[in-house]
C-alpha cells in the first residue's frame, strides 16, 4: 500500500470545522504540513492552533472557494509556504441546502449551493491538478455526499451539486491514469458536523437530519481516517457508512422502485415554511457565495 497520506504536504479547503478540520488534523498527525483554507478565518486559525498544539505545522488562509481568483491565490500561497507542490489537495468546502421542492426553492439557493459545493471543487481541480500532474505525483480528494446518488426529495440543489462532484472525480480519475496522481471521492451520509446549521436548510428538515446524525452518524474524525486510508489504497470511491452502501446498491439494482420509495419517504419530512414560488421571485437575485464548511 502506497502511503500517500504519510508525511504529505496538503491543502484542505473548508478546514475551519467539520470533516475539513478532521482531515487537516489527521494529515498533520501522519506527519504532514497543512494549508488550512476556509472563508471562516476564526475557524481556520482554531484548526491551525489545534495542529500546532499537537506538534504539527499548519498555515491558515482565508479563501472563498467559489471565487476562482481566491483559489488561485490559495495555490500560490501554498506553493510559497510549502516551498514545493503539495502532495494532497482536499476539496472539502461546502454548505447544506434543502427543505423545498423544485420550483419553490429560490434561484438564489441554487446559485449559492452550486457556487460553493460544485464550482468550489471545479475551481480547486482547475487550479491544482496541472501542478500535481507536472509534479508526477500526489492526490486529489473531493468531498461529495451520498446525496449525489441517493437523490432524496427536497434537496435538489444539494443533490445536483454533489452528483457533479462525483462525476468530476470520475472524469479526473480517468484523465490522470498513469500520471502518478490519484483521485478519491468521499460520499458519506450523516456525519456529526455543523452542516445542518446552514441558513439554506429549512429548520424542520435540519432538525430531523440533526437527530438522525446524533443517533447514527459517524464522527468527522472517523470519516477522515477512513477516507485517507482509502486514498492510500488507491480507491476511487469512499462510501463509509452501511446505509449509503445499501442505498447505492439498491438504486443500481432497482432504480424505478427506489425512486418511488424515496418519494413516499420524502413526505415524512416536515413541510418547509411557505414561500413565494421561485418563478415569481427576482431571477437575478445573487447572494454571497461563501465557502462555508461541511
Amino acid at each position: 500500500m502506497a502511503r500517500r497520506t504519510k508525511n504529505a504536504d496538503a491543502v484542505v479547503t473548508g478546514a475551519g470545522s467539520g470533516i475539513g478540520r478532521a482531515v487537516a488534523r489527521e494529515i498533520a498527525r501522519r506527519g504532514g504540513r497543512v494549508v488550512v483554507a476556509d472563508v471562516d478565518d476564526v475557524g481556520a486559525k482554531e484548526t491551525v492552533a489545534a495542529i500546532e498544539a499537537a506538534g504539527g505545522e499548519a498555515l491558515a488562509v482565508d479563501c472563498d472557494v467559489a471565487d476562482l481568483a481566491q483559489v488561485q491565490a490559495l495555490h500560490d500561497t501554498a506553493l510559497d509556504w510549502l516551498d514545493r507542490p503539495p502532495h494532497l489537495v482536499v476539496n472539502n468546502a461546502g454548505i447544506g441546502a434543502g427543505g423545498k421542492v423544485v420550483g419553490e426553492a429560490p434561484m438564489s439557493e441554487w446559485q449559492r449551493t452550486l457556487g460553493i459545493n460544485l464550482w468550489g471543487v471545479i475551481n480547486g481541480c482547475h487550479v491544482f491538478v496541472p501542478t500535481l500532474r507536472a509534479a508526477g505525483r500526489g492526490g486529489i480528494i473531493n468531498v461529495a455526499s451520498a446525496a449525489g446518488f441517493t437523490a432524496a426529495p427536497r434537496m435538489a440543489a444539494y443533490n445536483v451539486s454533489k452528483a457533479g462532484v462525483v462525476s468530476l472525480s470520475e472524469t479526473l480519475a480517468a484523465e490522470l491514469t498513469g500520471t502518478g496522481v490519484a483521485v478519491t471521492v468521499l460520499c458519506p451520509t450523516f456525519v456529526k458536523t455543523n452542516i445542518f446549521d446552514g441558513d439554506l436548510i429549512d429548520p424542520g428538515a435540519a432538525g430531523l437530519a440533526r437527530r438522525i446524525a446524533g443517533i447514527a452518524g459517524f464522527s468527522a474524525d472517523r470519516v477522515a481516517r477512513t477516507t485517507l486510508d482509502a486514498h492510500d489504497k488507491g480507491r476511487l470511491y469512499v462510501v463509509p457508512q452501511l446505509d449509503a452502501q445499501l442505498l447505492w446498491r439498491t438504486k443500481r439494482l432497482l432504480p424505478a422502485p427506489y425512486t418511488r420509495a424515496a418519494g413516499l419517504l420524502g413526505r415524512f419530512v416536515p413541510d418547509a415554511e411557505p414561500t413565494t414560488p421561485a418563478h415569481q421571485t427576482d431571477q437575478t437575485d445573487q447572494t454571497d457565495q461563501t465557502g462555508a464548511t461541511r
